[in-house]
């Protein structure tokens, strides 16, 4: 009997100790309120359902198991709330209001949006070049002039941007946060296209990052569609026309 209860009470010490998620969410946004909310994550090259929950008088709470540390997005039913969130073990905290939105609680979560703070804050500042220009425009400045001065902020902010996004990845492509982002700047392109930013980021980065599945699809259907578009230049006579876009899914499909 000594030896049973024994038993039980190492297994119930072996449970205590596995890893789990808790993400305690709170929301001020009056329609969420009775919604259901999603965790999704992209596995298998497809976008798939992690967990769910709804929000009752402004609170929800997701928990569960973890298997492996992952990144995930939050949603309100099919609709992306633009809210990434890894899961990892520890109590995540969600807050959700009209201006802004945070994840906090745990380490890669806490540099996640420590990152997502300053690339909103260049974002802020590429908006209110827009701003400025209206401005000086109703104060009489010569378009030339506003153009001048404007172009070469924006361009400093893009050089700006640009850095923050290769540094966090390059510093983070041996953990989930690495190809989250590498997901979150290249996912909105309307096809898969090397630039020097993103052949940068994989001279530069871990070999775990150049295998994760997303990055390395990407990678292999830009690079094969770049050697197409390339090969089919070669073959039109000095045509500098970009190919349409039947002829890039025709590629990508393989069908080139």
């Amino acid at each position: 009997m000594k030896r049973f209860i024994y038993t039980i009470m190492v297994l119930a010490g072996l449970t205590s100790c596995a890893e789990n998620y808790v993400i305690q969410g709170s929301s001020s946004v009056s329609s969420l309120d009775g919604s259901k909310l999603y965790l999704k994550a992209f596995k298998d090259q497809d976008v798939q359902n992690i967990d769910s929950c709804e929000v009752i008088h402004g609170k929800f709470k997701f928990s569960g198991p973890l298997d492996t540390t992952l990144m995930v997005n939050l949603y309100m039913d099919d609709r992306s709330l633009m809210m990434p969130i890894v899961l990892e073990q520890g109590e995540i905290t969600v807050r959700i209001d009209d201006s802004s939105r945070k994840v906090s609680g745990t380490p890669l979560n806490e540099r996640l949006y420590a990152f997502i703070d300053q690339h909103n804050q260049l974002s802020n500042r590429m908006n209110e070049l827009g701003h400025r220009e209206s401005q000086m425009l109703l104060d009489g400045i010569d378009e030339q002039e506003i153009a001048s001065q404007l172009s070469v902020e924006a361009e400093q902010i893009a050089m700006e941007e640009d850095t923050l996004v290769t540094n966090f990845i390059v510093k983070n492509s041996d953990n989930v946060l690495g190809p989250g982002v590498f997901m979150m700047i290249t996912a909105g392109l309307e096809y898969p296209v090397l630039t020097p930013q993103i052949e940068h980021i994989m001279s530069q980065a871990s070999d775990a990052f150049k295998n994760d599945q997303y990055v390395s699809k990407y990678y292999k259907a830009a690079n094969e569609l770049q050697a197409k578009m390339q090969g089919m230049d070669n073959t039109s006579a000095g045509n500098s026309s970009e190919p349409s876009d039947s002829v890039i899914q025709n590629i990508l499909n393989g069908k080139e």
